[in-house]
C-alpha cells in the first residue's frame, strides 16, 4: 500500500507541476524567474506549480499558503530556499520530523519523516495574496492529498489561509466542519472528521523578525502535535 500511495502522489505531483489554470499566476511565477533579485541571478528557477513534498506515509500534514516567489518557486520545493523555510525546517528536525535542519534547493538530500508539507495554493501569487477564486481552483490538489495521504491523523495549518484552505478541503471531502466554524490562532485546536487541526503563525519574516512567532512557540505547536500522535 505505501509503494502505490507514494506513486500516487507523484502521479498527482506531475499533474500539479504541468497546471496552468490562473492565467494571473502563470504570468506571475514566470515573470519572477525572468527577472530575478541580483542574488539569484544565474540560476535555473522552478516557475511551476509546486506540489506537496514529504512521507507517504505521514501522520502529520502541514498547510501553508503558496510558495514564495524567490523560494519555492525558484528552488520546486516547498517552503525551500528562503527565511521561512529556514525556519520551518530547523524546528521540524528539533522535533525530530526531517533528517536535516536546512533546506536550500529540491535535491539536497532533505527527508522528512512522518510529516508532510503542502499548501492551498500552488503558485507564487503577487504579494501573498491569492484572489479567492485562484485559490478555489487549485483547492481540488489539496482535496486530492488528503484523500491519499491515508495515515494522516494530525494537520498544521501555518496561517489563517492555509487553516481556511483546510476547512474548505475538509468540507469537499464531505467531513463535517464543527459550528461555529473554528477560529484560526496560535495554538488554536479543532477536531475535523479523521483529523485533529492544530493552528500555528505562519514562519514568514513578518512574524519572526517581530517576535510575533518566536522558536520555542513553533517548537510547542510540533511537541502538540507529537503528543497527539502518541
Amino acid at each position: 500500500m505505501s509503494s502505490e500511495r507514494r506513486r500516487a502522489l507523484e502521479a498527482l505531483a506531475e499533474e500539479v507541476h504541468r497546471c496552468r489554470l490562473c492565467p494571473r499566476l502563470v504570468g506571475w511565477r514566470e515573470a519572477q524567474a525572468a527577472n530575478p533579485p541580483r542574488r539569484y541571478r544565474g540560476q535555473e528557477y522552478w516557475a511551476r506549480p509546486v506540489s506537496g513534498f514529504g512521507d507517504p506515509e505521514a501522520r502529520v500534514g502541514i498547510v501553508g499558503l503558496a510558495p514564495a516567489a524567490h523560494g519555492a518557486n525558484r528552488t520546486g520545493r516547498m517552503f525551500t530556499g528562503d527565511r521561512s523555510g529556514d525556519w520551518l525546517y530547523a524546528a521540524l528536525h528539533r522535533a525530530g520530523f526531517a533528517n536535516q535542519p536546512t533546506s536550500e534547493w529540491r535535491d539536497d538530500g532533505l527527508e522528512l519523516r512522518d510529516a508532510y508539507i503542502t499548501a492551498t495554493v500552488r503558485c507564487a501569487p503577487p504579494a501573498n495574496k491569492p484572489t479567492p477564486e485562484e485559490r478555489d481552483t487549485c483547492l481540488p490538489y489539496l482535496r486530492r492529498e488528503l484523500e491519499l495521504l491515508e495515515r494522516c491523523q494530525v494537520l498544521i495549518a501555518l496561517g489563517s489561509f492555509g487553516w481556511d484552505g483546510f476547512l474548505r478541503a475538509a468540507r469537499s471531502l464531505g467531513e463535517e466542519v464543527p459550528r461555529p466554524r473554528p477560529k484560526f490562532g496560535h495554538g488554536a485546536e479543532a477536531e475535523v472528521g479523521r483529523w485533529l487541526l492544530l493552528g500555528c503563525y505562519h514562519p514568514s519574516q513578518q512574524n519572526t523578525f517581530t517576535g510575533k512567532l518566536t522558536e520555542p512557540m513553533t517548537d510547542a505547536v510540533l511537541a502538540r502535535a507529537r503528543e497527539l500522535l502518541n
